[in-house]
C-alpha cells in the first residue's frame, strides 16, 4: 500500500484515493490544511494499485520534442476581462463542449472552498476563469472522466501539473477524446489559511460576498488585485500584492505544501496537450497586442493539441513565437519556491490565532506597505508602472 513517510512525497492529486478498488482510501486534511491519503488497513488488499498511480513515484520524465508556441487573446473582451490573462482556456473548453464534451476545472462552491467541478455549456464556464491561488480538491472527478471516456464522451480537464500528471497515471492509457491543460503553477497555497482569510474578510465586512478574484483586472492586467464583491456585484474591497494579506503571504511562499518547496513537475515538457501561463511582457513578442487587457503564453504538446487549436484560433488574436522564447526566463515553469524559514511557526500560529490575529502578526498593514501600494497605484495612472518595474527589475538584478 502507499505509505507517506514524508510529507513532500505526496501533492495530493488523489490519483490513489481515485483509484483503490476496495475504496479504503479517503483523503483526510493534516493541521496545514492540506489532503493526504488515509488507509483503513483492514479493507487494504495491497494489491499496489495506489502505489501505480502515484505520479511522484513514477513522474514522468523531461524529454525534448516538438512543441509549438503562441501568445493568444480571446476575441471577446469580456471573457478575456475575467480571465487571469488572455482567455485561451476558455477558447479550448468552448472547442470541447462544441463536440458535444464536458469541461473540468476548479472553482468555489458557495462557502468559496476550491474544488474540481465539472461544465457543461458554454455559460457555466465563467466559474473557472480567474485565479484561484488555493489547492483544489479534486474528489472523484478523476474516475468520472474515466467513465465519461469509456463511454466516448469527449473530456477537458484542467489543473496543476501534478494534477494533469496524477490523472494521466490514474488512467493507465491514452484516451484520443481527452484534453488536458496544465497552468504553470507558483506552488500551491493552503485551504486552512484561505479560510483563515475569508473568516477575516467575513467579519471586517459583514456582508455575503458574491465573487472573490486573486487577479482581478481593477487597474490593468498588468497591476492586477484581490478583488471582493458583495452579493450585488459591487466591489468593495481592490488591493494588490503589496497590501493584501492573502496574496503576500503566497509571494512569500509561507504557506504552500511541502511537495512544492522541492516539486518533481517543474518542466518544460509536459504530459498535457496545452501548457499555458500569464505573458505580461506581450510587447517582446508583438507589440500590438500590448494594450494591458491580458494576454496568455500558449504552449502546445501533442498533436491532437495542434488539432484543436487550428479549430479554435478564430476565436483568438495570436502570434506564433519560438517554443524556446516563450519558456525562457520562466522560473515558475522551471525552479520550485524557496522554503520560507517562518512557515513553521506560521502553521502552529493558524491552528491558534484567528485570521486578523495571523496576518495582522505577519503580514501587517504598515506605513510602508500603504506607500508602496500608492506608488503603485500612481505609477499605473500615470502610465509609466512597467518602466518603474523594468527599472527596479534591472536595480535589483532580478
Amino acid at each position: 500500500m502507499i505509505k507517506i513517510d514524508r510529507k513532500e512525497d505526496c501533492c495530493g492529486c488523489g490519483s490513489c484515493y481515485n483509484a483503490c478498488p476496495k475504496q479504503c482510501i479517503e483523503m483526510r486534511y493534516d493541521n496545514e490544511g492540506f489532503l493526504y491519503p488515509e488507509i483503513d488497513i483492514n479493507n487494504c488488499i495491497e494489491c499496489g494499485v495506489c502505489e501505480k498511480v502515484c505520479p511522484i513515484i513514477h513522474v514522468e520524465k523531461d524529454e525534448m520534442f516538438l512543441q509549438d508556441a503562441y501568445i493568444v487573446q480571446n476575441k471577446d473582451d469580456k471573457i478575456r476581462k475575467e480571465s487571469t490573462s488572455g482567455g485561451a482556456f476558455t477558447a479550448i473548453a468552448e472547442s470541447v463542449i462544441r463536440h458535444g464534451g464536458i469541461v473540468y476545472g476548479a472553482a468555489y462552491d458557495s462557502d468559496f472552498n476550491v474544488n474540481h467541478v465539472s461544465a457543461e455549456n458554454v455559460d457555466e464556464l465563467s466559474k473557472f476563469r480567474n485565479s484561484k491561488y488555493v489547492q483544489s480538491d479534486t474528489k472523484r472527478t478523476f474516475s468520472e472522466v474515466e467513465s465519461y471516456l469509456k463511454s466516448n464522451r469527449m473530456v477537458c480537464y484542467s489543473g496543476t501539473p501534478c494534477q494533469i500528471e496524477g490523472l494521466k497515471r490514474y488512467l493507465r492509457k491514452d484516451y484520443e477524446k481527452l484534453v488536458t491543460v496544465d497552468v504553470v503553477c507558483h506552488a500551491v497555497p493552503s485551504p486552512l489559511v484561505w479560510r483563515k482569510y475569508l473568516d477575516m474578510q467575513n467579519d471586517k465586512y459583514g456582508k455575503t460576498f458574491s465573487n472573490i478574484l486573486f487577479r482581478d483586472k481593477y487597474y490593468g492586467y498588468k497591476y492586477s488585485t484581490m478583488t471582493i464583491k458583495d452579493s450585488d456585484g459591487k466591489s468593495i474591497y481592490n488591493y494588490g500584492i503589496d497590501t493584501d494579506p492573502m496574496l503576500r503571504a503566497f509571494f512569500s511562499n509561507i504557506c504552500d505544501r511541502p511537495s512544492c518547496y522541492k516539486c518533481v513537475f517543474k518542466k518544460r515538457y509536459r504530459v498535457s496537450d496545452f501548457t499555458i501561463w500569464d505573458c505580461y511582457t506581450v510587447s517582446k513578442f508583438d507589440k500590438k497586442l500590448d494594450d494591458d487587457k491580458g494576454t496568455t503564453r500558449l504552449l502546445i504538446h501533442t498533436d491532437k493539441g495542434r488539432h484543436l487549436f487550428e479549430e479554435m484560433k478564430c476565436d483568438l488574436n495570436y502570434t506564433k513565437v519560438s517554443a524556446n522564447e516563450l519558456t525562457d526566463g520562466v522560473k515558475e515553469m522551471f525552479e520550485s519556491v524557496d522554503y520560507n524559514e517562518n512557515r513553521e511557526k506560521f502553521f502552529i500560529d493558524a491552528n491558534n490565532k484567528s485570521g486578523y490575529e495571523l496576518f495582522g502578526c505577519y503580514f501587517p498593514e504598515t506605513i510602508k506597505v500603504k506607500a508602496e501600494r500608492t506608488i503603485r497605484i500612481f505609477c499605473y495612472k500615470t502610465g509609466i508602472y512597467s518602466i518603474a518595474k523594468n527599472v527596479f527589475k534591472k536595480v535589483m538584478k532580478r
